[in-house]
């Protein structure tokens, strides 16, 4: 730790009051140091780390962090601010700020020595002591290990110490082995023992895995000791990961798994009660994720055990509000519905562009299929197209259900799926479906099974029991009066003309460039995709869905354009993200404006906003038809009045471009940034508080 951090990477009179403040202070001491070559890259990398995930933790403790091309070696700078910093923890703001730089390349000891800083933060005797030493070189030898300053924080500091000896990594593995040896003997000698402590065996991931990773590890375990539980943790970070001894993971009583990323190996865990939360949960409230597995445990619930997901197909930690959870099993759904909607819809465009609109009355290949004749090609594209069509619902429906409950949730999902398309109740009825499906099998799994028919309830009596409920409702109780909602709002879309269907357009042109592929981009989508997910899409159906693609396309493109125009504006790291935007956009990739977008939201999401709306208005106005769901400018030829569905888009992009350029324009300018080649003098890349492009 030594060569990490010195008293000259260290501010304890931090007067930034932003986090893209913080990190830039701390950053140029790196960059006076030779630490960090490149001081705007370095600071965009830090940017789209935070951009996955705030790393503001309760406590006052800000955590930014990240590996860059532009470190030169690890390194660790501390700041104390007396006012606080915002870095989105849910008591507050910072105080104590912790920048880590880790190399590219970095090796797993200097990935072992930062995280063995990150369990330090989970000692409140650490922390205190950092917030009342008195100058720069005690507080980085307190970090380093050098001076404990308090006995009662003397071992725990000893840890890092020892992390920065000759060996860290192979001083950690040691540890951690003993840890698990130690463990494995317990449970031999106590399995059978009716009053051992209860057991739970937990894996903790963040997409970085040098911070959080390990400091959810830390506070599992302090919560464990502290209860009475005996917790043993597998830490999935940079430095890679020592499986769990099997013996342990058998004698457990539960699991909790605390990521950001997919858990590796996860079915070793499967048939135990299980908790399944993000990383920053298995931070701040341990102690209640223990008291949840334990009442999973009591009841008999036990996991399936599946492949490792992440947050969007999770129920949701449990502190979520209700909507939020909702957001994220339609959003599970709708990901996996996607690639579908993708695939089917192209090949049936591509059989209409080869053998006309008339290809849907075309025999079955089956009994009619001529090697030589184009026709037979495009009735083959469009017959296969919609077979992936006729999954949409069922798809859409029953990973809403294993977005709620888990594999146990996909039968009875699937199976509520296909009766809406059975009965008619398209779109809506797969959406019903799913959360019916979900709800009767987390209902289900709540009951208090004997111990002899659990091994049999995610196999057997789960799925019958669940489809039979869910076939039942969908059938019987809500099928018809959903149907007839479904009828309604196909009618209602039929029916638009004029200044309503311009004012739709409108709408629909707002929420694609709300949040860039987000939740509410994905509901203007799935709504468009829905329309045309019949093998005769209605007239305004196939608008609604050049209007959507049209807006999707504007954000990207008009960022690429702004970054061609005026680069001066922008800085070395975003005008590089140019270039790939333009890709993107031509693409029908709204994701590909998103890094603009998270450095400067103020002014790149209301400019894209605007050109969005315009374009679908003016794509309504002009009555453009999209029969494929994607494509970007590569299905063209199969729009309906394709010219002046170019015009459409290439308004909201001028549109989308004056605006961001005069919104940039007009701020603030900070002095240091380094002006696009052949734009003259350097230009200065961005405010102060601004945050760098991700």
């Amino acid at each position: 730790m030594s060569d990490m951090i010195t008293a000259d990477l260290v501010d304890l009179d931090l007067s930034a009051d932003t986090k893209e403040a913080a990190a830039r202070a701390l950053a140029e001491r790196m960059v006076a140091l030779g630490r960090v070559t490149d001081l705007d890259g370095f600071l965009a990398d830090v940017a789209a780390r935070e951009a996955q995930m705030p790393t503001g933790l309760d406590g006052g403790i800000g955590i930014p962090h990240c590996r860059s091309e532009h470190v030169t070696e690890p390194t660790l700078a501390f700041g104390r601010s007396s006012d606080g910093i915002d870095f989105g923890a849910t008591d507050g703001p910072a105080d104590l700020i912790f920048l880590i730089a880790a190399p590219a390349g970095a090796d797993d000891a200097h990935l072992t020595i930062l995280s063995s800083l990150a369990r330090q933060l989970m000692n409140t005797e650490f922390t205190d002591a950092l917030r009342s030493v008195g100058d720069a070189a005690a507080a980085a030898a307190l970090i380093r290990g050098d001076e404990p300053a308090e006995p009662a924080a003397a071992a725990a500091e000893d840890t890092v110490a020892s992390a920065g000896a000759a060996s860290p990594a192979a001083a950690t593995v040691t540890a951690d082995a003993d840890a698990v040896a130690t463990v494995t003997a317990d449970a031999a000698a106590t399995v059978d023992a009716p009053d051992r402590p209860f057991r739970i065996v937990a894996v903790t991931s963040c997409p970085t895995g040098i911070a959080h990773t390990y400091m959810a590890a830390e506070s599992l375990e302090n919560a464990g000791h502290e209860a009475g539980v005996e917790v043993t943790v597998e830490t999935q970070g940079s430095a890679g990961f020592t499986r769990l001894d099997p013996e342990v993971i058998a004698a457990a009583d539960g699991v909790i798994f605390a990521h950001d990323v997919s858990v590796r190996e996860k079915d070793r865990f499967a048939g135990k009660p299980t908790v399944d939360v993000g990383v920053k949960a298995g931070i701040n409230r341990p102690a209640e994720l223990i008291a949840e597995v334990r009442e999973k445990a009591a009841r008999g619930e036990v996991s399936s055990g599946s492949p490792g997901t992440t947050p969007v197909e999770r129920t949701g930690d449990s502190g979520e509000g209700y909507g939020t959870k909702l957001r994220k099993w339609l959003m599970s759904g709708v990901s996996y519905m996607v690639p579908f909607v993708a695939a089917g819809g192209l090949l049936i465009a591509l059989g209409f562009a080869i053998g006309g609109y008339k290809v849907n009355k075309a025999p079955s290949v089956m009994d009619h299929f001529l090697w030589t004749q184009a026709d037979s090609w495009a009735a083959l594209l469009f017959q296969i197209g919609g077979v992936a069509f006729g999954f949409l619902v069922p798809v859409l429906a029953g990973y809403i259900a294993y977005g709620m409950a888990d594999r146990p949730g996909l039968v009875p999902g699937f199976v509520g799926g296909s009766i809406a398309l059975t009965i008619n109740a398209g779109f809506l009825g797969g959406l019903a479906a799913g959360l019916i499906a979900g709800g009767v099998v987390i209902a289900i799994q709540k009951v208090n099974i004997p111990a002899a028919l659990r091994g049999i309830m995610p196999v057997v009596v789960i799925p019958l029991i669940s489809s039979a409920i869910v076939g039942f409702l969908m059938f019987v109780v809500i099928g018809k009066p959903i149907a007839e909602a479904q009828k309604g709002m196909t009618d209602w879309l039929n029916s638009l003309s004029g200044a309503n269907a311009i004012l739709l357009g409108t709408l629909l042109g707002l929420m694609m460039c709300f949040d860039l592929g987000g939740p509410v981009n994905k509901v203007a989508y799935t709504f468009a995709t829905a329309g045309i997910a019949v093998s005769d899409p209605s007239d305004s159906a196939m608008k609604i869905m050049a209007a959507v693609m049209a807006a999707g396309m504007v954000p990207p493109l008009a960022m690429a354009l702004a970054t061609t125009v005026r680069g001066k504006l922008f800085n070395q790291t975003e005008r590089e993200n140019g270039k790939a935007a333009w890709v993107l956009g031509a693409s029908f990739i709204s994701e590909g404006a998103i890094p603009f977008a998270a450095a400067d939201p103020l002014r790149v999401i209301p400019a894209s906003m605007a050109g969005g709306a315009i374009t679908g208005a003016l794509s309504m106005a002009f009555g453009a038809t999209l029969r494929a769901p994607h494509g970007g400018i590569f299905v063209v030829p199969l729009i309906g009045n394709p010219l002046l569905y170019l015009v459409a888009i290439a308004a909201g992009v001028c549109v989308t471009t004056a605006l961001v350029i005069v919104l940039k324009g007009m701020r603030k300018q900070a002095p240091g940034a380094t002006a696009a080649p052949g734009e003259g003098t350097a230009a200065p890349a961005a405010e102060t508080k601004q945050p760098v492009a991700a």
